[in-house]
C-alpha cells in the first residue's frame, strides 16, 4: 500500500465515523479495512441495551465477510479524539485476528488528521508511516501479543 492508498483508507474511516450511531456515549468511531475485496468501512452502532452495541472494527469485518472478503491487509481506526489513542478494544482485536496476519499494520489516527493532505504520510516499505502527532502505526501482533488464532485449532 502506498501513501495515496493509506490516505484514501483514512478518509474512508472518517466518512464512516461520521455515520456512527452513538446517542448514549457520543463517542463516534470509524474503521476502514484494506481487504482482498477492496476497502471496507464501518462505524460503531450503539443500542439502548448496551450489550447490543457493536464497535466500528467489527462492523467493518462483518461487512467484509458478508460481501465475500476473507483477508484483511491493513486497518485504520479514527474517532473524535484529538490524540491518536483510540485503539481497537480487546474483542475487536480478537475478531481482527481471525482475518489478519500478525504483521498487518493497524493505523490509529488522530481526529486532527481529518482534512489533512498527504503531507502527514511518509512513504515506506512495506507500509507507509504517519506523523506521530497524527497517528500511530502498529502491527496486530503488537496489539494482541501471544494471540490465539485459527491456526491454533488445526
Amino acid at each position: 500500500m502506498d501513501a495515496q492508498h493509506l490516505h484514501q483508507l483514512i478518509t474512508l474511516a472518517f466518512k464512516t465515523r461520521d455515520r456512527a450511531y452513538a446517542p448514549y456515549s457520543k463517542f463516534r468511531v470509524g474503521a476502514a479495512l484494506l481487504t482482498d475485496i477492496g476497502p471496507v468501512g464501518g462505524c460503531n452502532v450503539e443500542n439502548a441495551s448496551y450489550g447490543g452495541a457493536i464497535c466500528a472494527e467489527r462492523t467493518a469485518v462483518t461487512k467484509m465477510v458478508s460481501e465475500g472478503g476473507t483477508r484483511i491487509l491493513a486497518v485504520v481506526v479514527v474517532s473524535d479524539v484529538p490524540a491518536p489513542t483510540t485503539s481497537p478494544c480487546g474483542i475487536c482485536r480478537q475478531v481482527l485476528r481471525e482475518f489478519c496476519a500478525l504483521d498487518v499494520p493497524v493505523y490509529i489516527v488522530s481526529a486532527a488528521f481529518e482534512g489533512k493532505g498527504l503531507g502527514s504520510i511518509t512513504a515506506g516499505e512495506p507500509w507507509p508511516s504517519i506523523d506521530s502527532e497524527m497517528g500511530v502505526r502498529m502491527t496486530l501482533g503488537e496489539l494482541l501479543p501471544l494471540s490465539f488464532g485459527p491456526e491454533n485449532l488445526q
